[in-house]
């Protein structure tokens, strides 16, 4: 296939372009293998540079009378673009073209094959978070209890999982793939982390009971192992009862008590994916429609969902917190398929109980861990947003992004405690739809590997971590703190997250102006700090070297402290610094 076969007119002059916050400006429109560009070719005219893949959809809107029309643009991160062509046969080939351009799925057709950084590339992104860096800590200060297992590195005994994972040493890799085979997918109990008092968070997919109450030994020596004997655990599942018990008779279910003695269920639901899309659908519609009143916002705002889902999901975090912390006990995660609201709640947990999870390099290894690695279909999850109205299923759903939510509410209540601004929140989720980097190509790490996304792309880890990148994402008012924080789901401590849902209908500029101002508040404090230090130290050189010189004696009562000699005035001392010195 050639691009050339899509683009219909690859350059049109006479385009009107409106967008947020900018004048209409005039141009010229070019239709690439992966951009859509208009540039008015003028100085200190801002130029349009957007990705075919963050198109979302199309909407047509034809001149009967003089011809030509307008279209509509609508961007997965929510931005709506207008485009005013004079000619009919034009309009009609740059819609047919976007269109055919933001459908492709191949993914060595997309823009991160093509795409060659032009800067220094100073950190591997690529092998920056692999298992054996994250997990060797543990693995090696806890080598009689856990070990690294490689049998899944031809990825058959899991397709989604990594070809390593981390698992308790006194399970064999027999033992593994047998209570492989007893989970959806093949997604049996791995370890994800460690809390400081030795409690374990485990994710998995559901057990294949089926309606004969079928039982795997395996399994149950697995989870068992976890423990140790005479200690107990809990298995949180993120499904209904109900759903639960109907997903038996679809050959899924739960942990049988009598199979699982150690382990006590608990059901803390969340909703299914394919109902967020649509939860999200609302919400921008109510974020897009300015002419709302104030009754019927807030009517819209409720009925859309979206802050229920993340009450519900932060609620269900802060219990599986709870267990690992103050109760000290282990816990398992799972819910039907082990992706979704499985990973929502193990990497909300870790953001609650690890204070490195809220560092930039943290968050990045979060993501990686248990997003990335862990199997999340991102490709497939995010090839339609709020704004498709045709050609949607249930395997698109903002699961990613209603995490990136959560961890904003988070941020919001903590605000000095993550070393990392809410813009690099937002640049996680512009790059998890549409990106240049091969970071969320691939819906498994088979995937990845077959298509060999580490030789043949640029990964965004190694751009942000760049010095001069990661210094605008960083938080000026961060403070370490190395506690476990608990965030409130109390309806008054939730808000809406208007700086990306509201960006482009209110003008965010005074808030980025604000934060600017406050970064170069702390820079220049720090810069007077570390003057005062420099300024110290030459006084406490010039105090030295007055004692030596017996212009100044040290008091006996205290080492720090000096004071003049009576013997010779210090100003007629033809001995005496000059004041330069």
């Amino acid at each position: 296939m050639e691009f050339a076969d899509f683009i219909l007119t690859p350059k049109l002059d006479g385009v009107k372009m409106r967008g947020p916050f900018h004048s209409p400006v005039d141009g010229t429109l070019c239709i690439t293998g992966h951009h859509m560009i208009l540039s008015s070719r003028k100085e200190g005219v801002e130029e349009l540079w957007l990705l075919h893949r963050n198109v979302d959809a199309i909407e047509r809107k034809p001149d009967t009378q003089a011809g030509g029309g307008t279209l509509i643009i609508k961007c997965k991160d929510f931005r709506c673009i207008e485009l005013e062509i004079k000619e009919q046969r034009e309009f009609l080939n740059v819609a047919s073209s976007i269109e055919k351009l933001s459908s492709i799925v191949e993914p060595t057709l997309l823009y991160p094959f093509f795409y060659r950084p032009m800067y220094t590339i100073l950190e591997d992104g690529w092998t920056t978070f692999r298992p054996e860096t994250e997990f060797n800590k543990l693995v090696t200060a806890l080598s009689e209890e856990w070990r690294f297992s490689y049998v899944n590195k031809d990825y058959n005994v899991c397709p989604s999982y990594p070809s390593t994972v981390v698992v308790p040493k006194s399970i064999d890799d027999e033992t593994l793939v047998v209570a492989a085979s007893y989970r959806e997918g093949g997604r049996f109990p791995i370890l994800c982390y460690r809390h400081d008092g030795g409690s374990i968070l485990l994710r998995s997919s559901q057990p294949l009971l089926g309606p004969n109450s079928r039982r795997c030994k395996e399994d149950e020596k697995l989870l068992n192992a976890v423990l140790g004997p005479g200690k107990r655990g809990y298995i949180i599942d993120t499904r209904s009862l109900n759903f639960a018990q109907s997903a038996k008779a679809r050959g899924g279910g739960y942990e049988v008590e009598i199979y699982y003695p150690q382990w006590r269920r608990s059901h803390k639901p969340i909703d299914r994916r394919h109902v967020l899309l649509e939860s999200l659908t609302k919400l921008i519609e109510a974020c897009n429609d300015t002419a709302s009143s104030m009754d019927r916002w807030l009517s819209r705002l409720e009925s859309s969902n979206w802050m229920t889902h993340v009450k519900d999901t932060l609620n269900c975090a802060c219990v599986v917190a709870q267990c690992l912390d103050k109760e000290g006990l282990s816990v398992l995660v799972h819910g039907s398929e082990g992706l979704d609201s499985t990973l929502l709640v193990t990497s909300l947990a870790q953001v609650i109980l690890n204070p490195d999870c809220r560092t930039v390099r943290g968050l990045e290894a979060l993501v990686e861990r248990e997003w990335i690695q862990a199997g999340y279909p991102f490709p497939q999850r995010h090839s339609r947003s709020c704004y498709s109205s045709t050609g949607r299923n249930k395997n698109h759903a903002p699961t990613f992004l209603l995490f990136l939510d959560c961890v904003q509410q988070i941020h919001q209540q903590y605000p000095c405690s993550f070393e990392f601004s809410q813009p690099l929140l937002i640049l996680l989720f512009e790059h998890s739809y549409s990106s240049q980097f091969g970071t969320f190509l691939g819906n498994c790490e088979a995937e990845r590997v077959r298509l060999q996304l580490a030789q043949n792309t640029a990964s965004l880890w190694s751009f942000l971590n760049r010095p001069d990148i990661l210094q605008s994402y960083l938080n000026p008012m961060y403070d370490p703190n190395n506690r476990v924080i608990w965030p409130s789901v109390a309806p008054m401590s939730l808000s809406l997250w208007s700086e990306l849902y509201l960006r482009w209908v209110i003008d965010q500029s005074p808030q980025r102006k604000a934060l600017q101002t406050v970064m170069t508040l702390k820079e220049n404090d720090k810069e007077l700090r570390l003057r005062a230090a420099r300024l110290r130290r030459q006084l406490a050189d010039l105090e030295k070297e007055a004692v030596e010189r017996g212009i100044l004696k040290r008091n006996i009562s205290t080492d720090s402290s000096v004071t003049p000699t009576t013997s010779t005035p210090c100003a007629m001392s033809p001995t005496s610094p000059s004041p330069s010195s």
